[in-house]
């Protein structure tokens, strides 16, 4: 015992507990890459976002790829989307006229042209026999379609499903898929439960098919897209891979496989580099307008040739409306059809960008080595060489990654070194903390008797931050407020104390969920609350945090109303219920300690802060409890149920703002009741801003008969007197459907 007790000794006066834990962390870093949770892959992401934002793909020389795009300017012209199939075989028909060598659709006919002739001779009520019989003599609009393809090299595009909504018809070509390698690819590929294909009598005309389904990462960015997929079963391609092969007159897709998943997807001559689940690295170049050419402009035989002949194009959509905006690391919103065509351009120039399958290995051992130098080195090291030593470290881990992407377009991540290493470091170097950890200790003792937590804290970390003078930063900013509280006070006009626990009763919870999503609570305003997020503390989430406080405030306020109408049942007297109207913008604010050198108050100035006073204001106009700005809709957007409202323009500001409604989280999103709602709004707004008012009027009717539909009444009554003002008094020209607000 003796001896173990002087061995003890003689390891920590010789290399010390910080060398030993250091080691234990070394391991423990191993561990945490190769299971790579999500924080782990995100700071990698987004370093490889980063070298494609300094050095994205070279644009110059000749571009294989136009883009035919469904544009603002060809809806205007034709109509809304989907257009009769014979305008469709018109363009297919001027595109290979022009020399396309093969067209991509990424659109999906999945059903019968709505104007096919039979079918109109069916539905339209005062034709004559004679009329009708002509009509159903007719081809239809999809034989005409069929026929265009046939005379053409066309790429059918589909799309995978959450949900099997039909049965395959197997009889309908697939591609050919074959498989090199240890294992099949099945387990590795991203699947879909059910398949949306084309209309059979266009499907077994079409020279290829794929699906133009991307998926999105975590956070919502296109990094990779699958280049084969399996949907209802069966294993098929992407667009992009099927016009490819296509075009390079491959029979069938060979997929190259190993033990840890797929490596490559091989067509004539070219091999394309993936990852384990077959996807690929898109080498984004920065957009291109040029690439673009309106169908508008195909349709009416006014494009020049040569942004046709001998190109691969690409049929989609730039329209808002249609939704098929997506954001990528060097674009915050690009047309899905641009990422096909990037994916292209990526193989065809021969500029694509892959993660080696010995990256991994080659990480871990950097790592290990740096480590270990660290934990034999860094103790004996004065401050200015550890610095030093450091930088120097971290430069050539940076440097080595940025060689392997600029020379060879290698995916190596620099951070999981840099990371492990950092730990090692600061784990040393923590002893020097606790003396001014103790220091944090008293001036939170002093000041928390004087002073909000938050702000405690704050002062406690960095006491500098803090000033008078403030900072400007980007912020989300709550307003709420309890409708026709003033009735309820009457109420209690004879006991005043009651008021007051009332006041607190409901006041307490909303105050707590504001505090736990990382919220600050500004001033109370009698029932009303003023709060802020990301100040004084940084919070990247911001406005999700924002949302989910607003949806747990009236979930606080629905349990508090349930109690508060028991008692009044008990006690036989009146129940009046608590209803909530939330207000949240984001924007650029000025935050500080502001006051008199008597009192100072920690708060936020500006237009942002005005903005959401006067969303919470709109709550009652709209018939919805929550009302958001559109930078916080657009943060939000994939985490809550997000319905577009209006485009309103604010007393006193000069610039309009659309404004959103949240009516739930992501489970409220998924559902098909609120997506059919959602899609009534959207086309209620389109052609109420269209000056379609009669189009608008329908879609409200179609709205009202929907499920859940009486959460939209108050926005239908709303839209309805507009149009009913406009119909009488049209808007002026130049009119952008703004709509100016005459009440705060």
């Amino acid at each position: 015992m003796k001896r173990l007790k002087i061995l003890r000794r003689w390891f920590t006066r010789k290399f010390g507990l910080a060398r030993l834990l250091c080691l234990a962390l070394l391991v423990v870093f191993a561990g945490l890459r190769v299971w790579d949770p999500p924080p782990v892959q995100e700071l990698r992401l987004r370093t490889f976002d980063m070298f494609q934002l300094v050095d994205p793909r070279d644009k110059k020389g000749v571009r294989p790829v136009t883009i035919v795009d469904i544009d603002d300017k060809s809806l205007a012209k034709f109509g809304q989307w989907p257009w009769p199939r014979t305008r469709v075989a018109d363009m297919i028909a001027n595109l290979t006229s022009h020399g396309a060598v093969a067209i991509g659709f990424d659109v999906v006919f999945s059903e019968p042209d709505r104007l096919n002739p039979d079918l109109v001779a069916g539905q339209m009520r005062y034709l004559d026999e004679a009329t009708r019989t002509r009509l159903r003599e007719l081809p239809s609009n999809d034989q005409i379609l069929s026929e265009a393809i046939k005379r053409s090299r066309v790429v059918l595009g589909e799309t995978g499903q959450s949900a099997i909504t039909s049965e395959i018809d197997k009889a309908l070509p697939f591609t050919g898929v074959a498989t090199v390698g240890e294992a099949g690819p099945e387990r590795f590929l991203f699947e879909f439960p059910g398949l949306l294909r084309n209309v059979p009598i266009i499907e077994q005309v079409a020279a290829g098919r794929g699906l133009f389904t991307i998926r999105t990462e975590r956070d919502g960015l296109i990094r990779r897209v699958p280049m084969i997929m399996r949907a209802q079963g069966q294993t098929m391609p992407s667009l992009s891979l099927e016009i490819l092969r296509v075009v390079t007159g491959t029979p069938t897709l060979l997929v190259r496989t190993d033990k840890t998943g797929i490596r490559a997807v091989r067509i004539k001559g070219v091999e394309i580099p993936t990852d384990e689940n077959g996807q690929l690295w898109v080498h984004y170049a920065r957009r291109d307008p040029s690439i673009y050419v309106s169908a508008a402009d195909v349709l009416d035989n006014t494009v020049s040739p040569g942004k046709l002949a001998g190109k691969l194009v690409l049929i989609g959509t730039s329209a808002v409306g249609l939704n098929d905006i997506k954001t990528t690391p060097v674009s915050r919103a690009m047309p899905g059809v641009e990422i096909h065509a990037q994916v292209l351009e990526s193989v065809l120039t021969g500029a694509a960008i892959s993660r080696p399958n010995y990256a991994l290995g080659l990480e871990l051992i950097v790592a290990m080595i740096i480590g270990i130098l660290v934990i034999i080195f860094t103790p004996n090291l004065g401050p200015v060489r550890l610095v030093l030593a450091g930088a120097l470290f971290a430069a050539i881990l940076i440097g080595v990654s940025w060689f392997f992407y600029a020379k060879y377009r290698y995916l190596i991540d620099f951070t999981y070194p840099l990371l492990s290493t950092t730990a090692i470091y600061l784990t040393f170097i923590f002893a020097s903390f606790v003396r001014e950890q103790r220091q944090r200790v008293q001036i939170r003792g002093i000041f928390a008797q004087y002073m909000s937590p938050v702000l405690v804290e704050q002062l406690a970390q960095s006491p500098e931050k803090v000033v008078l003078g403030g900072e400007e930063r980007e912020m989300t900013i709550m307003f709420s407020d309890v409708r026709g509280f003033t009735t309820i006070s009457e109420s209690y006009k004879h006991d005043p104390q009651g008021l007051i626990t009332l006041m607190n009763r409901f006041l307490t919870p909303l105050t707590d969920v504001i505090i736990e999503q990382k919220g600050y609570v500004d001033k109370y305003m009698g029932d009303a609350i003023m709060a802020f997020w990301n100040a004084p503390l940084d919070d990247a989430e911001h406005q999700v945090h924002a949302c989910e406080a607003a949806i747990q405030m009236l979930e606080k306020i629905d349990v508090v109303n349930r109690e508060r109408e028991q008692e009044a049942a008990d006690g036989g007297h009146v129940y009046i219920p608590l209803n909530v109207g939330i207000g949240l913008n984001t924007g650029i604010g000025v935050v500080g300690n502001m006051g008199s050198d008597l009192k100072k108050n920690y708060s936020v100035l500006g237009d942002s802060v005005n903005l959401a006073s006067r969303l919470e204001g709109q709550t009652k106009e709209y018939g919805f409890p929550i009302i958001v700005g559109s930078r916080t809709a657009l943060a939000a957007k994939d985490r809550f149920a997000i319905l577009e409202l209006d485009f309103i323009m604010v007393k006193g500001k000069t610039e309009p703002e659309v404004i959103y409604a949240i009516a739930g989280r992501e489970d409220v999103m998924q559902s098909g009741a609120f997506q059919r709602l959602r899609n009534v709004t959207i086309e209620m707004l389109g052609c109420y801003r269209n000056r379609d008012w009669q189009g608008a009027l329908d879609a409200i009717e179609r709205g009202r008969r929907s499920e859940d539909a009486d959460t939209l009444e108050k926005l239908f009554k709303l839209y309805e007197a507009r149009i009913g003002e406009f119909k009488a008094n049209p808007p002026p020209e130049g009119w952008t459907g703004a709509y100016a607000l005459l009440t705060k």
